[in-house]
């Protein structure tokens, strides 16, 4: 097959994930077109939520949807933690308080209604579902890009959004990501006629798993479980029921309260029922090429991390407005003289500048939280509920009092 130019202009996204649709409308805001490859046949809706800190809402304010969402979605007031080895709380922390750059924010936002939100916003046409990316090719300046319909698209500029087992982040010769060796499941639970729960963020720490449950608005609840896999789980991602039940027998084993064990029972699962939790290693971003020429990567296919900090999807949109500033102002003629080809060059370097150290310093800081949360290690255990809850939950706050600036700065 001939190729073909691609559609929408020449900057191609691979990825209609939260990275790839935020640097579209980015893009779109700043007046240049893309095209948005998907593999799915349609927005995918599987993780049901993101825990979403103020850092995500600069960067959803800056993309002109902020509003629509803080409408849709109720504001997290406080984080309550709770020992699963004692059932004692041993932290509380108020997540409104005022941070350097003013009040904390932070909701549990549903995937579906956030994609949703980014998606309407982009002209029509702008993703082309059913195209998966299978290989990376260089005709000159251009790069062609095999999909797996056997149909090919040339690319000026190609943006890899393409998850963790990302294609371009493995031309770009990223490192692999590495296995945590802890798993995770999620669910949703639905109540039509309200929940009654406090807007709250509970967390459950110790025990050998790390838990969570948070309110997206007055009908739904979202929880999590993580926990490190024994050669005794085998078989317990085979059903929604056997995967629910593993996880209410390893919570009904420690201190976790009732209320807590009723929203599991009445939730739906994540079509994806138990998820290996991957990083890259944080030091290999250090000298890694984040971009090359007239290529870059974004979201977790930059930097897959635990979701301990709660901070994936969040860091993703702090991307897609970074590389939509940086890119736009390139490919409008604002990023200095040169060559259009320079430009885009140098916007790109802007870009993997400014996010190389976030990357790193976000995934380094997920696997440690992670780490001394989940530990059922005696030592740890002692120093986490008598010293260190205080400091991992301003690490939380910490970690989402970051300005990633507007489109135009």
């Amino acid at each position: 097959m001939q190729p073909k130019d691609a559609a929408a202009g020449d900057i191609v996204i691979a990825g209609a994930g939260l990275a790839g649709l935020a640097t579209a409308l980015g893009l779109h805001r700043k007046g240049v077109r893309s095209l948005v490859l998907e593999s799915s046949p349609s927005l995918r809706a599987s993780g049901f939520a993101f825990t979403t800190w103020k850092n995500a809402f600069r960067a959803l304010d800056a993309l002109g949807v902020g509003d629509k969402i803080r409408k849709q979605h109720l504001q997290a007031l406080a984080l309550r933690v709770i020992s699963s080895d004692t059932g004692q709380i041993v932290r509380e922390a108020d997540l409104t308080r005022t941070g350097k750059g003013g009040p904390n924010e932070m909701r549990c936002v549903r995937r579906d209604l956030l994609l949703q939100a980014l998606e309407e916003e982009l002209p029509k046409g702008t993703i082309r579902y059913s195209s998966k990316i299978v290989s990376v090719e260089e005709d000159g300046d251009i790069k062609v890009l095999q999909l797996a319909d056997g149909s090919v698209l040339r690319a000026k500029v190609l943006i890899g959004c393409d998850g963790v087992n990302s294609v371009v982040a493995k031309w770009l010769g990223l490192a692999k990501p590495s296995y945590s060796g802890r798993s995770a499941a999620r669910g949703l639970a639905h109540y039509p006629d309200g929940h009654g729960f406090e807007p709250k963020f509970l967390q459950f720490i110790g025990h050998g798993f790390r838990s969570g449950m948070l309110p997206c608005n007055k009908t739904d609840i979202y929880w999590f479980f993580t926990w490190t896999p024994s050669e005794h789980d085998k078989g317990v991602d085979e059903s929604e029921a056997k995967m629910k039940q593993f996880v209410l027998d390893k919570l009904r084993g420690s201190k976790v309260p009732e209320e807590a064990l009723a929203v599991v029972v009445r939730s739906e699962m994540s079509d994806v029922l138990a998820a290996p939790l991957r990083f890259r290693p944080p030091l290999s971003l250090a000298t890694a090429s984040i971009s090359k020429g007239n290529v870059s990567v974004a979201g977790d296919a930059l930097h897959p991390m635990t979701p301990d900090l709660g901070q994936g999807g969040c860091s993703a949109l702090e991307d897609g407005v970074v590389l939509a500033r940086c890119l736009g102002e390139a490919l409008v003629g604002m990023g200095g003289g040169g060559a259009e080809k320079e430009r885009i060059e140098a916007g790109l370097r802007e870009y993997a500048r400014i996010r190389r150290w976030r990357s790193v310093e976000l995934i380094a800081t997920a696997y440690t939280v992670g780490f001394i949360q989940q530990s059922d290690n005696a030592v740890v255990r002692f120093l986490r509920d008598r010293f260190l809850s205080g400091v991992l939950a301003g690490r939380l706050l910490k970690m989402g009092d970051y300005d990633c600036g507007t489109l135009t700065n």
